[in-house]
């Protein structure tokens, strides 16, 4: 375990404390959150080495009192104490290992999740309005507010895609794992033969980029205004609000036509650029080595067939972890947490083995 940085750490997290009551930094002003939000990333960790540093000491008075104790009545007590601190302490070594480990910076950011139907036509469309109402019902659960930016329906009520901005505590982190290829194998509503077939969904989750993070000039990006499509009667937009950017070094195309307003759309059409164009260069940035050290979960590559929705077999298979559940209805009911916790843990556990080696 590296001792160093965890006292530079605790350091640091001292002072930054200290700061916090300083007068000179007046509170509620933006150098005083800036240094309340580091402050309060490093706490769990400075705690934490306080428990570490404090079993040590116990560990070296019980050894200290040892060398002068006669009584063996008492040398037994003092053996049964130093045994029970080092247990402690090995325990606590495990916790700091993971609290150590580095952060994605993205996990506490919003993000744009975008979901399309894949190979398989109609089923793949009608699998993917499936998925989509699925992650609605896991963000409901955890109380994540989603918001249609762009969607393209089909006639038997499936989606060739829908593009979402999920907004909450976290957003990015609890859905990052779900990026990839999602494969279905049922009996289609459509199949008068009672076969069984196979179709794809694809489910891209990009954090949500920020002002600072990717800088958009004007002249790279073409703006086009058309008239929203709509399910006919007096739900028709009868006027051009629906906006379309095309972004050139790029070719990144964004539609957004969910509002009526032509103000809102464009934000939310470059909200949603902005996320893509920052995926777009971290990808490119991303050296081969970083790629492979998170091929499992890290990345979630959209070209990766990551997960198998067995309808016959009642059966959700991760085929990144191995992991098998029997419980298809109620996963399909946005019950994803049992399989959202292992993806993290095999994670987790994937870098500590990278940082032994």
């Amino acid at each position: 375990m590296n001792n160093c940085k965890l006292r530079d750490i605790y350091t640091r997290y001292k002072t930054l404390t200290e700061k916090l009551s300083d007068p000179s930094v007046p509170a509620g002003s933006e150098e005083w959150t800036k240094i309340a939000k580091e402050q309060s990333e490093l706490a769990e960790t400075a705690a934490k080495y306080e428990e570490y540093v404090a079993e040590e000491r116990k560990i070296l008075q019980a050894e200290e009192a040892l060398k002068s104790e006669g009584d063996a009545e008492m040398r037994e007590l003092l053996n049964e104490e130093i045994f029970d601190c080092k247990r402690r302490l090995e325990g606590i070594e495990e916790e700091l290992k993971i609290l150590l480990l580095p952060k994605d910076k993205n996990d506490d950011r919003n993000c744009i999740m975008e979901i399309r139907g894949g190979a398989g036509g109609d089923e793949a469309a009608l699998f993917a309005a499936q998925l989509y109402r699925m992650y609605c019902y896991y963000c409901e659960k955890h109380r994540l507010k989603v918001e249609v930016v762009d969607e393209n329906t089909t006639e038997l009520g499936g989606l060739k895609e829908v593009v979402l901005n999920v907004t909450g505590k976290d957003a990015y982190k609890q859905l990052k794992f779900e990026s990839g290829v999602h494969r279905v194998q049922r009996v289609p509503e459509t199949e008068s033969q009672g076969r069984v077939h196979t179709s794809t969904a694809t489910v891209a989750v990009l954090p949500e980029a920020e002002d600072v993070d990717v800088e958009i000039r004007d002249e790279d990006v073409r703006v086009d205004v058309y008239r929203s499509s709509g399910a006919g009667g007096q739900k028709v937009n009868k006027t051009e609000t629906a906006i379309r950017l095309t972004h050139f070094p790029t070719g990144i195309v964004v539609t957004c036509q969910d509002e009526r307003s032509q103000l809102k759309n464009k934000d939310k059409a470059y909200k949603v650029l902005r996320s893509r164009l920052y995926d777009y260069y971290n990808n490119l940035n991303r050296s081969e080595q970083d790629a492979q050290r998170k091929s499992l979960v890290g990345r979630g590559d959209r070209s990766e067939r990551i997960r198998t929705y067995n309808f016959p077999q009642g059966r959700v298979t991760d085929h990144r972890i191995g992991l098998s559940l029997y419980s298809i209805d109620s996963f399909m009911l946005g019950d994803l947490d049992e399989m959202t916790e292992a993806l993290a843990v095999a994670e987790r556990e994937r870098l500590l083995a990278g940082e032994e080696e």
